[in-house]
């Protein structure tokens, strides 16, 4: 057996483990240690007196990668920004920072679903954690609606989508890990993310006011504040803005030259700030002892996945896999595009079963070669490229398209974590209202989709200016 259908059939018993429920970051490491037992056994002719030498190589091998690929300083990005949103919401500055939006775009019809879109992508530029703000703002936001006449379906699948946008939408997680596995700059990376994530917001915004003109039941807007109400709950939402701008103006410096600082010392510092504007604020022991806890959870849950997929993606290197489905998909007798159309729908139908992390960790090291083929290579320049961008620019495209896909599988059933997460919140909700709450943001995301791959210039942008 060759080690290509070695690789096929580990594969398979991954994707066998996760529907039969097991968690990924565990069945991946299982996955991965039977597929190194086995290719190093098949190296000695299954002779059965080196099945022990095998697995020891094996286990070694397996041990060795999790340190050796984790223990690295651009991944403490994660804990960090994870840190910044749980401190902003213990410190109350996300309830003034829906206020704002309330009090600003309210008046439009579906109003107040607007305005959590808003407030979601405003948090989301602090926290970084899509799980993260998803539970906040279905505790400040749905009881706003619920208060003000709104569906508690449409109103729960609002906060489940409008969650998502922390997956683009920089201090990204998703966007560092991306940028980790694929060996791209993460500053770059984080850059690119703001405006297809602000696009992503007002497409929200654009599908909310239609369904409310539309639909006269969906929610009715908040009105008689006055311009003075309206400037007075501005001032307590701009510390969060002010952060975005510091980590921002850290990491890229816009005047010019080299940037003050790189994206981990931009999250340390973002979240020494919002420590101090939450002391400022009056956070005691207990919230701050809240906000550690949350963190350290959610860190750990996305560190665990980590180690154990990178176990299963040596394997995969070991296997060659990836290089095998770089050689099928160029191949291929049809455009690039196309070809990158399907993948995307593959990642659509692969995430109703799978995490996002999880699946991102799972298919990048086997489909990221396969699409820098497409266009061209690694170093090929824009003029001979099949996308019409250089290398490092159809990687940062490709991320940002494949994020938003990741996106779109937090809220697609059975699997979608947001879903569940707001669900877990609230306990006059069933997991079945949130996902037919969020079923016509399916359309405003394919709609996004589209869009990115249709005019790259939304993508590329900002980072061809860094």
């Amino acid at each position: 057996m060759t080690s290509i259908e070695i690789g096929l059939w580990v594969s398979g018993l991954l994707v066998a483990l996760v529907f039969l429920g097991m968690r990924v970051g565990f069945a991946a490491a299982f996955a991965g240690l039977v597929g190194l037992v086995w290719i190093f056994w098949s190296k000695r002719g299954y002779d059965p007196a080196m099945f022990g030498w095998a697995l020891g190589v094996a286990v070694k091998t397996a041990g060795q990668v999790p340190h050796g690929k984790v223990a690295s300083q651009a991944l403490s990005l994660i804990p960090t920004f994870i840190l910044i949103g749980y401190l902003a919401y213990y410190a109350g500055l996300t309830q003034a920072l829906f206020e704002a939006a309330k009090r600003w775009f309210g008046w439009l019809p579906g109003g107040l679903a607007v305005s959590t879109v808003f407030a979601t992508a405003g948090f989301a530029a602090v926290s970084g954690a899509s799980v993260a703000t998803a539970a906040v703002f279905a505790r400040i936001a749905i009881p706003e609606m619920l208060r003000s006449g709104y569906d508690k379906r449409f109103a729960a699948g609002v906060v489940a989508a409008g969650g998502t946008l922390a997956s683009l939408i920089p201090p990204s997680a998703i966007l560092v890990i991306y940028a980790i596995i694929v060996e791209q700059d993460v500053g770059k990376l984080l850059l690119a993310g703001f405006v297809p994530g602000l696009f992503s917001a007002l497409v929200y915004g654009g599908l909310i006011v239609g369904l409310a003109v539309v639909l006269k039941t969906i929610g009715p807007p908040v009105r008689g504040f006055t311009w003075g109400q309206r400037f007075a709950a501005l001032p307590p939402a701009l510390p969060i803005l002010a952060v975005v701008v510091i980590i921002v103006f850290f990491v890229y410096n816009p005047f010019g030259g080299d940037a003050w600082g790189t994206p981990t010392e931009g999250g340390a510092l973002g979240a020494f700030i919002v420590f101090l504007m939450a002391l400022f604020r009056g956070m005691r022991w207990k919230e701050l002892k809240s906000a550690l806890l949350e963190t350290a959870k959610l860190a750990v849950m996305i560190f665990t996945i980590i180690w154990g997929v990178l176990i299963y993606v040596r394997f995969l290197g070991f296997a060659d896999l990836p290089g095998a489905f770089s050689d099928w998909i160029t191949s291929l007798e049809q455009s690039p595009l196309l070809t990158l159309v399907l993948i995307l729908l593959a990642y659509a139908v692969l995430g109703m079963f799978m995490d996002a992390i999880g699946m991102l960790l799972l298919t990048l090291p086997v489909v990221y070669p396969a699409v820098m083929a497409l266009n061209g290579g690694e170093f090929v320049s824009a003029e001979d490229s099949a996308f019409g961008m250089s290398g490092p620019m159809c990687a940062i495209w490709f991320g940002i398209l494949v994020v938003k896909m990741a996106e779109f599988c937090l809220i697609t059933p059975p699997i979608g974590l947001n879903c569940f997460v707001v669900a877990g919140v609230r306990d006059d909700l069933t997991v079945q209202d949130v996902f037919r709450g969020v079923t016509p943001f399916f359309i405003a995301d394919a709609i996004t989709i589209a869009l990115l791959v249709t005019f790259p210039s939304i993508v590329l942008w900002l980072p061809s200016l860094a």
